[in-house]
């Protein structure tokens, strides 16, 4: 009815919404989406000299002139649509269902996931850092292990026979750590270098993420709730194909941007342990400073006892300011992890089909039906896959990002076991030899207590995790590889089972 007046108020032809109808994507570049759709206008052709362009009144005369001035051409061919008809036309040329803000195309939304799959490389290559620190430090403090014990035999029984050996384990203790500590600084820079990404409340409803590039630091933020997207969503047996695809864009986006968070997350984690491992090399500094000390009395060597201690000392508490921030980092990553745990997964926001309820059929029986297993076929069927796929990889990162906290608490309590070990080891050795000191006493027993408290905080971290670990269906001794082809149904992959 609205295209028969329109005809007959008008002499140009009308036209009416067609998914195929679009403008290119070099004209939609060089022009503002936001800006066609408040002046409902849409050129479909346009050359140097010419355009074809739909509007809803070609008589309008300051429309046309500022179309004119826009296209930057003399002559224009019009068509005619309704103004829902042209809003329509306008969002699918630029990839957008009803509403959605600009950025919110596929486009614009794969360079955003582009972005965050850099970003999550580089905090990976960031943990590996910190990781092949960890190991630096583990042999330094074997390093001083040995130095500790050519010493101590050193200054218990002088030079001798026992030179031929206390000369090498000198020798390969200052090596150790030197190469040791050599690992270390490099992971110590990087860890400047660190791009925040914490987490932020988003709404429950359709948000689309925008990424700008002001002067190369990206920055993100995002859309307000888009009007009608929730019913437009649950009504999803009735979206075309490509509005679908667009659904699944911004479902991966969103599963990118909540992978990437968990990286950082875990990436403060590692951190931390890293700055747990620098910690306890220090408490094996200063325990072996403090029991050279008390062992043996003042004199030339009481330089490089309190030297030690010192280092130690130094090391301890750089240790423990990257503890800090680790721990806040651990325990949003289990409110992160909480958040989801009763959130609707992509296949209830999907099935079961409202639209199959609606013509009183059982979802679960449409669903097992031979005629429902076709397998994956076409673009959206591969989107579609490709999305699942990606929440998938999203629920084994927050399993792994569980783990990391549960691996931080373990870091906990080695600490903690290093501190208690030494306020231990010095409080029996010096009482059963008699050299009893009220202050070395209480300096003992503060350490024991110190450890205790790093042994059961790790605890409280790691057990909760062990118990996410063992409820989680991806932690199993077999596992199974699937040899995907798009070409056939899911049913007919091969596939590769490989048990312990």
């Amino acid at each position: 009815m609205q295209l028969q007046e329109l005809s007959a108020r008008y002499d140009w032809p009308t036209v009416e919404y067609d998914e195929s109808l679009t403008a290119s994507a070099a004209i939609l570049r060089r022009l503002n989406v936001d800006s066609l759709r408040d002046e409902l206008w849409l050129p479909i052709r346009w050359d140097d000299d010419s355009a074809e362009v739909i509007v809803c009144n070609p008589e309008d005369p300051q429309l046309v002139e500022h179309i004119r001035s826009s296209l930057g051409v003399r002559e224009l061919c019009f068509r005619v649509a309704t103004p829902s008809d042209l809003v329509r036309l306008i969002e699918n040329s630029a990839d957008l269902n009803e509403h959605f803000p600009v950025y919110a195309g596929r486009t614009p939304l794969a360079k955003v996931r582009t972005y965050l799959a850099g970003l999550r490389t580089r905090y990976s290559a960031q943990r590996t850092q910190f990781a092949r620190s960890r190991t630096g430090l583990a042999l330094a403090r074997t390093g001083l292990t040995f130095i500790t014990i050519a010493v101590a035999f050193f200054r218990l029984f002088g030079t001798g026979d026992l030179l031929i050996f206390e000369i090498p384990l000198l020798i390969i203790g200052l090596f150790a750590i030197v190469d040791g500590l050599l690992w270390y600084f490099p992971a110590r820079k990087e860890s400047r270098r660190i791009k925040s990404y914490p987490p932020y409340p988003v709404p429950e409803g359709y948000t689309a993420i925008n990424m700008v590039d002001p002067g190369g630091a990206m920055e993100f933020s995002r859309s307000a709730i888009v009007p009608g997207s929730t019913a437009l969503r649950q009504n999803w047996d009735a979206l075309s194909p490509v509005e679908r695809r667009r659904f699944l864009a911004n479902d991966r986006t969103n599963l990118a941007e909540e992978r990437t968070i968990l990286a950082y997350l875990r990436v403060m984690m590692a951190k931390a342990r890293t700055g747990l491992a620098f910690a306890r090399t220090g408490v094996a500094f200063a325990g072996v400073g403090i029991g050279f000390i008390r062992k043996f009395p003042a004199g030339p060597w009481s330089i490089f006892d309190w030297s030690l201690v010192v280092i130690g000392v130094l090391m301890l508490i750089e240790g423990f300011l990257w503890y800090g921030p680790g721990r806040r980092a651990a325990n949003k990553a289990l409110a992160a992890v909480a958040e989801k745990r009763d959130v609707a997964g992509l296949w209830d926001t999907i099935f079961p089909s409202l639209c199959l309820y609606a013509q009183g059929i059982d979802p679960v029986a449409e669903a097992n039906s031979p005629q429902a297993q076709p397998g994956v076929f076409a673009t959206t069927g591969l989107a579609l896959e490709r999305t699942t796929l990606a929440d998938k990889r999203n629920t084994m990162s927050r399993l792994r990002t569980i783990m990391a906290r549960a691996r931080t608490g373990m870091a906990f309590i080695r600490t903690g076991f290093s501190v208690m070990t030494v306020g231990t080891g010095l409080f029996v050795y010096f009482h059963f030899t008699g050299h009893v000191h009220v202050f070395w006493s209480i300096f003992d027993i503060a350490l024991v207590i110190a450890g205790l408290y790093l042994i059961a905080d790790g605890l409280h971290w790691y057990l909760p995790a062990e118990r996410v670990k063992r409820r989680s269906r991806y932690v199993d001794n077999d596992f199974e590889i699937a040899d995907a082809d798009y070409s056939l149904p899911r049913s007919a992959w091969k596939r590769e089972l490989y048990r312990e």
